[in-house]
């Protein structure tokens, strides 16, 4: 009874051999021989197969993902290099196109780089989804938690979703660009960068001013197409208005002529007379048309030469009244 009681328990201490493992070429037995183990062994057709599953699931996201991104390049580039971009790239300076080549290749990019973004994120999103679902994971209530989560970020992120929208429709609408001349309401100068979230623009005194896209209600570009010299002149009430109207347009359009000036002028020089009469003065006014950004240069130019014009033949300039002196020094 011994040796048997012996046999016995040498039996019992051996590892418990699975049904399947004596199937030859199956996964449960080639499982068993490679790990010994009884668990992975019963379990091998599942992990097989999960693993299968799952591998074949970021294989497809990735491929997606390549695609996709392969698809908008193919897209932007076809924007950035139309027949109407490379015709606008050819044409001179100072005519008007319908396109603005670094508009359009800076705004095709960048739409192209938030639709990449989405596209990935949107991708990662099902894949991950499908991933969970291999594992066994119920996903009703993940869903409903998402969508509960979501409801309450949307109401605490709602200025943020609004500024992302605002971001791109200004792009696809080209509202403005970098380096553009703007107007934003309280916050005006030279855009320097422009975000899906937040508009970059530095004023005349040099001050960085970073304006949501969401609380931007109007934009007025001085950048687009082309730009207007206002340019006032005043004179005292006793100048001869015709005379003095005559000089100023003279010497507006021999100095537009010149080489610092023409390449920035697109039209002749408009002059319009008596804008307004006040107190003190009597207000000529005249402009001229000219490259986008490039009216202030202009302005500048024509308002020196038509002083000196004005002091060379003697027109009366208005006074400064001494109330006027001492508000200025107070």
């Amino acid at each position: 009874m011994a040796p048997a009681d012996d046999l016995a328990d040498g039996d019992s201490l051996l590892p418990f051999q699975p049904p399947c493992a004596s199937d030859p070429g199956s996964w449960c037995e080639v499982i068993y021989r490679l790990t010994n183990s009884d668990m992975l062994a019963r379990s091998a057709d599942t992990i097989i197969t999960k693993t299968a599953h799952i591998a074949l699931t970021i294989v497809i996201a990735l491929l997606m993902r390549y695609l996709l991104h392969r698809m908008i390049n193919r897209i932007v580039a076809g924007a950035t290099s139309s027949k109407v971009t490379r015709l606008a790239s050819r044409l001179p300076r100072n005519q008007s196109t319908p396109a603005d080549s670094p508009r359009s290749v800076q705004r095709a990019r960048t739409i192209g780089s938030v639709l990449r973004s989405i596209a990935s994120a949107v991708v990662l999103i099902v894949a991950s989804i499908m991933v969970l679902a291999e594992f066994g994971v119920n996903l009703g209530p993940i869903l409903a938690s998402a969508g509960i989560v979501g409801v309450a970020v949307g109401f605490g992120a709602q200025n943020l979703v609004r500024d992302f929208l605002s971001g791109v429709f200004m792009l696809l609408e080209d509202q403005y660009g970098v380096g553009d001349i703007v107007d934003l309401g309280e916050a005006s100068g030279v855009v320097e960068s422009v975000g899906l979230r937040v508009t970059t623009v530095r004023d005349v005194s040099g001050t960085v001013w970073y304006v949501r896209n969401g609380e931007i209600l109007r934009v007025g570009n001085k950048s687009q197409g082309y730009a207007v010299a206002v340019v006032d002149i005043p004179v005292a009430h006793s100048a001869d208005v015709a005379e003095a109207t005559e000089l100023a347009g003279r010497v507006a359009t021999e100095r537009i002529a010149e080489k610092d000036l023409a390449e920035k002028v697109l039209g002749e020089v408009q002059v319009l007379g008596v804008e307004r009469i006040a107190t003190e003065a009597v207000h000529l006014r005249l402009t001229v048309k000219v490259a986008p950004g490039q009216q202030f240069a202009v302005q500048r130019a024509l308002n020196a030469a038509i002083t000196d014009a004005f002091d060379d033949a003697g027109v009366p300039r208005p006074a400064v009244f001494p109330n006027s002196q001492t508000s200025a020094q107070g």
